[in-house]
């Protein structure tokens, strides 16, 4: 049978509606896909990028207050309960940075700072010191002073940072004497850290402390590796930075601080005093900042002191106390 005669029966006709139904739809669709376009593309997965190995955290910067901030008083939080010696608050607070002066670290002149030591052995000379000279000039008060808490409070309201000196055992000693309280080469370590502890405990409220002791820098303690990283790993364990008054030493790790570079009454004559200013005023220039050291507070020394720090902002120099020099100690290297 051809196949107009089978398309002309009634299955046959039945069959090709069938058949022209599904081409239709399929054509239709396919007009549809072509003006609609092709598909979007699946969207993608976000993956979450590999975390990368954490790096180790800076050290916190030392903050520094605004120049007209008092010094702070003593904070029980940083005071040992029994003994009243200075230790680091449970929140991280240290010493060397609640009781610093104000400087404006931002200042980018060069800083001279001066520390003037031996103040409490003799009132009327501390007391004027005290009142005449600027604010960024650091203190040092003697242990051995007989009334020392007026003076520090005086220091404190004029903006005074200060620090206390430790009678450590000098050059040419015994004939040069620290005082019968000094840190020995030859004593036990446990007499020298009483004897730490018993200078520490004459003042409170201080920065830090230096080797000054008067005329006297501790020399032949200093000199001595081991009973000096003691007395320096209990200084930095109390927050406190030291001030090594022996011109040139090394940073004193691991406390915060430096030595001094120059020591102004060394002859204390007037003319030596002004030159040795005009001389450290000079390595501030040259190298950034500088460090000088005057002994005791005579009246000549104060008066020199006082006339050339006057006019230091006027010869471009920025006036700085020492917690704003100190050398931060190295830290140790990360670990990864």
């Amino acid at each position: 049978m051809r196949l107009p005669d089978v398309l002309d029966t009634p299955p046959g006709r039945a069959l090709a509606w069938f058949w022209a139904v599904v081409l239709g739809t399929l054509g239709f669709g396919a007009l549809v896909l072509q003006i609609l376009g092709p598909p979007p593309p699946p969207p993608k997965l976000a993956v979450a990028p590999t975390p990368l190995a954490a790096a180790p955290p800076a050290p916190p910067p030392r903050p520094q207050r605004a120049p007209e901030s008092p010094i702070a008083a003593p904070d029980p939080a940083m005071l040992e309960p029994a003994s009243g010696l200075p230790r680091i608050a449970a929140d991280g607070r240290m010493a060397m940075n609640v009781y610093a002066a104000g400087f404006d670290t931002a200042d980018r002149r060069p800083r001279v700072g001066l520390l003037l030591a031996g103040l409490g052995l003799n009132g009327a000379d501390s007391e004027e010191a005290i009142r005449t000279l600027p604010a960024g000039i650091t203190l040092a008060f003697s242990p051995y002073a007989a009334r020392p808490l007026p003076l520090v409070e005086a220091a404190r309201a004029a903006r005074h940072e200060f620090l206390i000196s430790l009678p450590l055992e000098p050059q040419g000693a015994p004939l040069n004497s620290a005082g019968d309280q000094a840190l020995l080469v030859a004593a036990p370590a446990a007499q020298n850290q009483q004897r730490l502890e018993w200078a520490l405990s004459r003042i409170t409220g201080y920065a830090g402390a230096t080797g000054a002791l008067g005329t006297l820098r501790g020399e032949r303690f200093a000199n001595t590796p081991e009973p000096m990283a003691a007395l320096l790993r209990s200084l930095a364990g109390r927050g406190l930075l030291y001030i090594d008054p022996r011109p040139g030493a090394a940073d004193p790790k691991p406390a915060w601080g430096r030595a001094v570079d120059l020591v102004i009454d060394d002859p204390p004559a007037r003319a030596d005093i002004e030159a040795n200013l005009n001389r450290l005023e000079q390595l501030a220039r040259d190298r950034g900042s500088a460090l000088g050291l005057a002994a005791i507070p005579t009246p000549v020394t104060v008066a020199r002191i006082a006339i050339w720090a006057t006019g230091l902002a006027a010869r471009g120099v920025a006036l700085a106390p020492v917690s704003a020099l100190a050398h931060q100690p190295p830290q140790p290297e990360a670990t990864h």
